[in-house]
């Protein structure tokens, strides 16, 4: 099978690059899945579990990129829940070969299943951005009707998320981010919209919840926006600057198939919709990834035509 590799983690992107690899082995309770669509975080080539396995050990040439949305090909021994066929997605694990291949090997509980009529590039689009989003708000930042909340990156994967459940649940939304998502912003819905480029991230005022994907200068100024009794949450970072009279939180995204199934059910409803940027193929990955390709919504990779 073609996978996109990188095998000098020194190299970082040039060492990126379309190749042969072999075909994956399914282990106990895994899914072998023929990938249709995959998602990348640009900076996982920087995360420790890209290069070494659970047990430390080397495991490179490594397949990155941990969103997929696809169909299952074969079943491990023991696995249960999917079937052959099944449509799926969901995220692979961080600390073994991901979605940037034609094939790879899932744990079962990590995918959900997808409706025939959800696309795979949308559905790509909203494991790690729907369930980072989810969790940030609600498992760690507690919002509630009628809260504010201030997001960073209001425009981008995560946070264009995290904008429309807010809504949904009844908060005010204060988005950051640079000019090019102004109208991205206020179309998902946000009341606010502060462009951190220009304009003063201090004017954005009180919120009982702020949800940073940023990180650096931006999280650090935004714990005294925190409201007393609120919640500073941050997917990049612990935050180094404390809210005087509230809490800080720092988390990384958990597997979770029963919302994984919630999500996709808001998706058909028409509650939530992924912003999805770019769509290109497999051997365009390595450019994907290049500094200053950033572009409103995520970027996804079309492994395998539908």
């Amino acid at each position: 099978m073609q996978a996109i590799t990188v095998r000098d983690r020194d190299a970082g992107l040039a060492g990126m690059s379309l190749t042969d690899m072999p075909y994956p082995h399914a282990a106990e309770n895994d899914v072998i899945v023929r990938v249709h669509a995959a998602g990348f975080t640009p900076g996982e080539l920087d995360w420790p579990a890209t290069w070494t396995d659970r047990a430390g050990r080397d495991r490179t040439p490594t397949v990155p990129g941990h969103e997929l949305s696809g169909v299952v090909v074969e079943l491990g021994y023991g696995t249960t829940g999917l079937s052959v066929g099944q449509r799926v997605f969901g995220l692979s694990d961080w600390a073994r070969d991901g979605a940037l291949a034609e094939y790879t090997a899932v744990e079962a509980r990590n995918l959900a299943p997808l409706p025939a009529d959800i696309d795979h590039a949308v559905a790509a689009a909203l494991p790690i951005s729907g369930l980072t989003a989810w969790q940030g708000l609600f498992d760690h930042g507690r919002l509630t009707t009628g809260q504010t909340v201030l997001i960073h990156g209001a425009a981008g994967g995560v946070g264009s998320i995290a904008v429309q459940l807010a809504r949904e649940a009844g908060a005010r939304v204060i988005g950051t981010g640079r000019a090019s998502g102004r109208d991205t912003a206020l179309a998902l819905g946000v009341d606010t919209f502060i462009d951190l480029q220009t304009e003063k991230l201090e004017d954005a005022g009180e919120a009982d919840v702020v949800f940073d994907v940023i990180g650096g200068d931006v999280l650090d100024r935004s714990a005294p926006l925190v409201r007393a009794g609120g919640t500073l949450v941050s997917i990049v970072m612990p935050p180094k600057v404390q809210p005087k009279d509230g809490r800080a939180v720092f988390f990384v995204v958990e597997p979770d198939r029963t919302r994984l199934a919630d999500l996709a059910t808001r998706l058909r409803d028409g509650r939530l919709k992924p912003v999805v940027g770019a769509v290109r193929p497999l051997a365009e990955a390595p450019a994907a990834f290049a500094p200053g390709q950033r572009t409103p919504g995520k970027t996804i990779i079309r492994v395998t035509e539908d």
